[in-house]
């Protein structure tokens, strides 16, 4: 959820971002919230849930959590071929270009993965 919370957050009202801000990331009670909000427990817990479903709607229309996640593992197992290619360069080839273009591959998945 926290994941959706910062690609789609801004899709929340400013009501359903803070009760979900509270929920989450400062993990209070419903009580605790109620409480601070000065609303009901069921209207907190009511707006925790039309926030989780707008997240989730949203991220079935777009998809970006999900391809973000298929990136970063896409590119941690590009990471691993390149340092493969650049052990066998160490071991067989020794040739200094290969170990430059491994080099610039991984500073590349470095920057992309953050």
């Amino acid at each position: 959820m926290c994941m959706l919370f910062d690609f789609y957050g801004d899709s929340l009202t400013d009501k359903h971002k803070v009760l979900f801000d509270l929920y989450y990331n400062d993990d209070l009670s419903l009580a605790e919230i109620s409480e601070h909000m000065g609303i009901t427990r069921q209207g907190v817990r009511d707006g925790i849930m039309r926030a989780e479903h707008t997240l989730r709607a949203t991220e079935e229309k777009l998809g970006l959590v999900s391809k973000y996640g298929q990136t970063q593992a896409n590119l941690e197992k590009l990471a691993d071929i390149v340092w493969d290619l650049r052990g066998m360069n160490n071991t067989r080839y020794h040739d200094p270009k290969i170990a430059e273009l491994c080099d610039q591959a991984l500073q590349i998945a470095r920057q992309l993965s953050e």
